[in-house]
This record gives structure tokens, C-alpha cells and sequence, in this order.
């Protein structure tokens, strides 16, 4: 079998006879070479199928599900509240935390933020494409923007883990409660009252997990990893 995936939005079941679109028709047979007759695989909320081609027309891939690899199995629910950054660093971002296992992405504006809109179809793109790659079959969603106090608001039982370089706790102490939501600040860090509203939560545990200052990207990218390691062991 092929190890070309691709995420595919609509129903999957055996004997399923449709058609690819145009990028992912382009992809598997200009880009991956995969011919008529040979196998690739399709993944959603069904689980992941094994699928054939059957013909190429006018660029356009028609397939037919075979058999059924894998079922959705349940996941960590994992969270990383973000405050948007420049574009080039978001998206190395948003790639690698789901590599790592983030289940749903929540962007939010505090006083310091200084990107206040972000491209969500880009973003949307990139978790697919890093979903295929890292054999995910549950593709993580991305949020709307929320406002750093409605953040809070909502999110004051859940269990979080706060990136936070003013703290002298270097111990992720993870409860086995779902969510798990990392948070971390904008550029230039939160404000002193921001940080303050913060730690009023019943649930954060903050967490230094360097000496230096770490850009945004790097602090995410950086727990996400070590909370994937403590999840692990």
C-alpha cells in the first residue's frame, strides 16, 4: 500500500466511488506519481480507508474505497491558546504542535498582541497537511479568535498549563483530566494585570521551561513537546 494520505471531507465507506479535487488530483498523480490501479489512503471522522484509482480524467482523479484501515481512537485532548504571531512563524507553529498531538487551536488577543487577524483558510490548510503527514487520522480544529478576558471567562475549570518565565516552577504536574491547555503569550509577553487575571484560575499550573526568553513559537512548540513526553511516560 501506498503511504500517500489525504484528509478527504466527505463520508468514507467500502465501495465509495468518487472523485478527487483538483489540487489533490494534481498532487497524487503529478507529484506522487501514483498510477491507475494502485493504492493511496483516505482519512476523516469515518477513520482511515484504503482507496484505488480507477481513472484520470481531464486531471481529475476517480477512486473507490476498498477496505477500512484504521478507526478514530480517542485521543488526549490537548489545547494551545496562542496569541497570533507574523505569518512565517505561525504557521512553523501551528505545524509542529499538531506533529506533536494539539487537538484544537485557540487563538487570542491580549493587550500585546501585535498580529490581531489571522489567515484561517492558510491555517486550516497547514493543519491538514501536517495531519497527513504525521499519520493523524483526527484532524484538529482551529477556533475563533477570542479576546484574552473571554479566554478566561471560558475556559476558568479547565486545566492549564501556563508558559510563564516569572515563575520559579520547572515541574509540569499534569492532572488526568482532559482538557490540557497550554497557554502561551504574545510577543513581548503579558502585562503584569494580564499575567495577574491569569493565576487567579483555580486549574493554572505555571511553568518556566527555560532561563532565556523564548519567542512565542519556540515557548509553544517547546511545551507542547515536553507536556507530549509526560503524556507518554
Amino acid at each position: 500500500m501506498s503511504n500517500v494520505r489525504l484528509f478527504y471531507q466527505e463520508s468514507l465507506y467500502k465501495n465509495l466511488i468518487s472523485v478527487l479535487d483538483k489540487p489533490q488530483s494534481h498532487y497524487l498523480i503529478k507529484v506522487m506519481r501514483i498510477k491507475i490501479g494502485q493504492n493511496f489512503s483516505l482519512f476523516n471522522q469515518d477513520g482511515e480507508w484504503e482507496a484505488k484509482i480507477n481513472q484520470v480524467n481531464k486531471g481529475m482523479v476517480e477512486f473507490q474505497v476498498t477496505k477500512k484501515l484504521r478507526s478514530i481512537i480517542s485521543e488526549r485532548e490537548v489545547h494551545l491558546a496562542f496569541a497570533p504571531i507574523k505569518s512565517n512563524y505561525l504557521n512553523v507553529m501551528i505545524q509542529k504542535a499538531t506533529e506533536l498531538g494539539v487537538t484544537k487551536f485557540i487563538p487570542i488577543i491580549s493587550d500585546r498582541t501585535i498580529v490581531r487577524k489571522i489567515n484561517e483558510k492558510r491555517l486550516k490548510k497547514i493543519i491538514i497537511e501536517a495531519s497527513e503527514q504525521s499519520n493523524r487520522i483526527k484532524v484538529p480544529t482551529l477556533e475563533k479568535t477570542l479576546k484574552l478576558k473571554d479566554f478566561l471567562k471560558i475556559n476558568y475549570k479547565t486545566n492549564i498549563m501556563f508558559g510563564d518565565l516569572n515563575t520559579d516552577n520547572i515541574k509540569f504536574d499534569i492532572k488526568k483530566i482532559d482538557p490540557i491547555c497550554v497557554l502561551v503569550g504574545p510577543e513581548g509577553d503579558f502585562t503584569t494585570k494580564e499575567r495577574s487575571d491569569i493565576l487567579k484560575l483555580k486549574n493554572v499550573k505555571p511553568v518556566k521551561i527555560n532561563r532565556n526568553i523564548l519567542r512565542s513559537e519556540t515557548a509553544a512548540i517547546s511545551m507542547i513537546s515536553i507536556l507530549s513526553y509526560n503524556l507518554l511516560s
